[in-house]
């Protein structure tokens, strides 16, 4: 794949000296999902708006398709679809005319059967009469990327779009974002929902102060610093571990039921057989054990708390 959208040493400063982006350095492969994660005031929105021309930057290059934003504003911006995340639609206009009239604001020659295929694949076709007002919270979601898709960009940037979404209407999202990747839309989403990358993503990328932490394909990225927990359910309380057991690095439960063995899937070992047994020589009984795969939260969590 070749990059659609390059960003190269970007920076973002304001009055006062407070950096929203700083030296920020990422590649956009054509065709992927990127899902962009952060905590609050980590720099997603400042991202995206300076890639869309909304914010100037303070130095650094963007190019879109090849086209220079900074130099080449027009051509870059034809290119790309943004769905912000706030919703703000004249609410007594019809669905048609709002997404017709997105369409016009990039010069493009009015084209009904196109707007109409956009309002078929979002859901919206038996809406394209309705007023604005009419629709619900989700339905008008779903306007604000037909809006975003009008002018047939090739990359659309979803700012937060299941936010205030219930878990039903996230999940119908994400059946549409899937639909226009297969139709050859590139697509980068922020999100705050940890699953939501983990469903619908290519790659991975994490911002955390500014900064990009990492840029990842997705199964590599679980499978490089995922780890599995083994649990051991104990049919006695241990009131502390034994010291025979210490090379393990296990966890005690507060009630002292139960121990935890974390291990990389990717060792050649586990070490799981040795454990088992010294466990039985230190006199602990087992009364059940289980596993779990570290998550994408897991790894999430543990990236931003190193740099915060």
């Amino acid at each position: 794949m070749s990059a659609i959208v390059s960003v190269q040493n970007l920076r973002k400063a304001y009055e006062g000296g407070f950096e929203a982006l700083k030296s920020v350095n990422i590649d956009i492969e054509e065709g992927e999902i990127l899902a962009l994660l952060g905590p609050n005031g980590a720099g997603k929105t400042t991202l995206i708006s300076t890639i869309c021309g909304i914010t100037v930057p303070t130095s650094g290059t963007i190019t879109v398709g090849g086209h220079d934003t900074q130099t080449d504003f027009r051509a870059a911006r034809n290119l790309i679809g943004l769905v912000p995340q706030e919703i703000n639609l004249e609410p007594f206009e019809t669905v048609m005319s709002t997404v017709s009239f997105s369409r016009g604001l990039f010069g493009k020659a009015r084209n009904d059967a196109y707007i109409d295929g956009i309002l078929e694949q979002l859901s919206l076709s038996d809406k394209k009469n309705s007023k604005i007002m009419t629709l619900s919270g989700g339905m008008k979601r779903r306007v604000l990327i037909a809006k975003a898709l009008s002018h047939e960009p090739r990359v659309l940037f979803l700012d937060e779009p299941t936010a205030g979404v219930d878990v039903e209407l996230r999940k119908d999202m994400w059946e549409v974002v899937a639909g226009l990747k297969a139709s050859g839309v590139t697509i980068i989403l922020t999100t705050h929902y940890i699953e939501e990358a983990e469903a619908i993503a290519d790659r991975i990328g994490v911002i955390n102060k500014g900064e990009i932490l990492l840029v990842q394909d997705k199964a590599d990225l679980m499978a490089q610093m995922g780890q599995k927990q083994l649990r051991i359910d104990l049919a006695e309380a241990a009131a502390d571990i034994p010291d025979t057991l210490n090379a393990y690095n296990l966890t005690r439960a507060d009630d002292g039921l139960s121990l935890t063995y974390s291990y990389d899937t990717s060792g050649e070992r586990t070490g799981i057989t040795t454990l088992l047994n010294d466990l039985q020589k230190a006199g602990l009984q087992m009364k059940d054990i289980q596993t779990a795969q570290s998550s994408l939260e897991d790894i999430f969590v543990g990236l931003v708390k190193e740099t915060s």
